[in-house]
């Protein structure tokens, strides 16, 4: 019965191995892998206008009380939040809120179409971001509606319909697919990943392009919409706030830019669940010291279901990977709620039952561009430790405009217990793309640039290594492994309790077939990384075949299986 038990996952370990000596994808036991720098491509156009707000994808097709903007997220394992907006928006100098009471938030389900034998009520909110400046517009919201849905089975296809049945105003029929339960052996078909997006032609190209690729869950990593920048750059251009309102204390933001990034979202997000986590420009200050109030209220986030009780900070399960979401811009000090929280979280982590351990936010760490160099490093101080402790196999940020994947590091030393890192902040926004590395002749940012929107400045020289002394590395820094100025997205296939497939595909290869911009299998090693600090050994893994299933993740009954197929492989390649 063991032996029978067991070969499926056989079977998905021997299909690995030879999938991966086959397409000659490497693995990151094939690392550390020598820095690598694909120059922009002079061919291509930095960036891309803003759309305009008449764009076809950015109209609201639907009367004032019905639901708009409908978009997913994970709740819990058996559970989702349905989140949609009715009603008119407003901006003037002059704008009276409307009440939420006066439309209810109803969302029927079930699993045949037309047939919802599940009805779930929930809540409506509003906001408004106010500027009593001269020359700046005020804005109120529309209805903003959240319904948390539950009682999902694993695997299954569901049908919805959200909306107010009183007065009728209920949307069509939407459809999605529950993600598989936490669990070693199930995982999410794929995951995207995305950061920076705006709403510019690039974007229009990195949506279609991850539509393309038929995620069943995205990864958000910050700096959604850039309703901060539409009036200041008149949708062309980097911002010049103080040439258009010298005379205000404060950016003004165009808040109906997020009501057009609803829209243009909708299509993919009302039938895929959507994860965010906050960025700089999500920020965006108001009367009074408001901020963040767009995120806080359009996103509903498991902060509550995953007891952080705050939308800035959360964590959730996606089959047998568990995410955890981290604010860069509220308190990350050790002495803090998030600090605290994340120790517990941790502390509370299976890794028999979710082995596969993600972290995301929005600042990268690890970063050889010019642009935010070292810009969050009082965070890397605070928390890198904790993360390197237990064993966090991938880090997603975004911030910097620009694709680049680390190998495994700790401390600014190859690690290979350490994560990761992925910079994907490369979504398509107004600010065009990012092409200056901080190793460059001339491109090193002296240490008085880049100070972050929160927190302090740590930026530090080296105090070991090939750039000790340094502020910059003179060439790429040995722990980045690849480095590319290219719009995109990334898709992340986790393969087993071990292997997991990442891609990052360039904007451009959407008119190539089978193209990839970079692709590695990124494999864990726990029986050589435990999840302890007095266990972590300093001896670098053998890594001369590049397969790197050892032995204690198969089962007994497995491994000659394996073993016949590893020494064939050998002798083979």
């Amino acid at each position: 019965m063991e032996m029978e038990s067991n070969i499926p996952k056989c079977l998905i370990i021997i299909m690995v191995m030879l999938t991966t000596a086959s397409s000659q994808i490497p693995t990151t036991l094939d690392g550390p892998f020598d820095p690598l720098t694909r120059k922009f491509d002079p061919s291509l156009r930095l960036g891309s206008d803003d759309l305009p707000m008449n764009h076809p994808r950015l109209q609201k097709n639907v009367t004032s009380d019905f639901p708009e903007q409908i978009a997913l997220a994970l709740s819990s394992a058996n559970s989702m939040w349905v989140s949609w907006i009715t009603g008119d928006a407003q901006i003037g100098k002059n704008v009276t809120s409307l009440d939420p009471l006066t439309v209810g938030s109803e969302v029927w389900y079930g699993d045949q179409s037309g047939n919802y034998s599940k009805k779930r009520i929930g809540v409506s909110v509003i906001y408004s971001q106010l500027y009593p400046f001269e020359g700046l517009l005020n804005y109120t919201s529309g209805i903003i509606h959240h319904v948390k849905i539950d009682g999902l089975e694993p695997g299954l296809t569901y049908y919805y319909k959200c909306g107010d049945s009183s007065i009728r105003a209920m949307s069509e029929e939407h459809v999605f697919e529950t993600l598989p339960l936490p669990s070693p052996n199930t995982y999410p078909r794929r995951i995207a990943v995305v950061g920076d997006l705006g709403l510019t032609a690039n974007t229009t190209t990195t949506i279609d392009h991850l539509i393309k690729n038929d995620p069943s869950l995205v990864l958000m990593v910050g700096d959604l919409s850039y309703a901060n920048q539409y009036v200041t750059t008149g949708g062309k251009g980097a911002s010049c706030f103080s040439c258009a309102f010298p005379d205000a204390p404060i950016r003004e933001t165009y808040q109906p830019r997020w009501d057009a990034w609803g829209r243009f979202m909708e299509p993919l997000i009302s039938r895929v669940p959507m994860m965010v986590v906050e960025g700089n420009h999500e920020i965006e200050p108001q009367a009074d010291g408001v901020t963040f109030q767009s995120y806080l209220k359009r996103f509903a986030v498991p902060s509550n279901e995953s007891g952080s009780n705050s939308n800035f900070y959360y964590s959730f399960d996606a089959g047998g990977v568990h995410f955890i979401m981290l604010g860069a811009y509220i308190d990350y000090n050790r002495t803090g709620a998030q600090y605290s929280w994340l120790q517990k979280d941790l502390s509370l982590l299976d890794r028999s039952v979710t082995p596969w351990l993600v972290a995301a936010w929005h600042s990268p760490w690890y970063n050889s561009y010019s642009s935010h160099y070292q810009e969050f490093e009082c965070m890397r101080l605070e928390m890198e430790e904790l993360l390197y402790q237990n064993r966090v196999d991938i880090v997603f940020s975004g911030h910097v405009h620009a694709y680049e994947r680390m190998n495994r590091v700790y401390n600014y030393s190859l690690e290979p217990c350490g994560p990761v890192y992925i910079t994907i902040g490369d979504g398509g926004n107004i600010e065009k793309v990012d092409v200056d590395h901080a190793d460059e002749p001339g491109k090193c940012p002296s240490p008085g640039d880049n100070v972050p929107e929160f927190g302090g400045v740590c930026h530090t020289n080296f105090t070991s290594g090939p750039a000790k002394g340094q502020f910059c590395w003179d060439k790429q820094p040995e722990w980045s492994a690849y480095r590319e100025s290219s719009f995109g997205h990334g898709i992340l296939e986790v393969v087993n309790s071990t292997y997991a497939l990442w891609t990052w595909h360039r904007n451009q290869d959407i008119y190539k077939e089978n193209s990839t911009g970079d692709q590695i299998y990124i494999v864990r090693q726990p029986e050589l990384c435990l999840v302890s600090p007095q266990q972590h050994s300093q001896t670098r893994p053998s890594a001369a075949t590049g397969f790197g299933v050892l032995e204690s993740h198969v089962s007994s009954s497995c491994f000659l299986i394996y073993l016949i197929t590893f020494t064939w492989l050998h002798l083979l390649l």
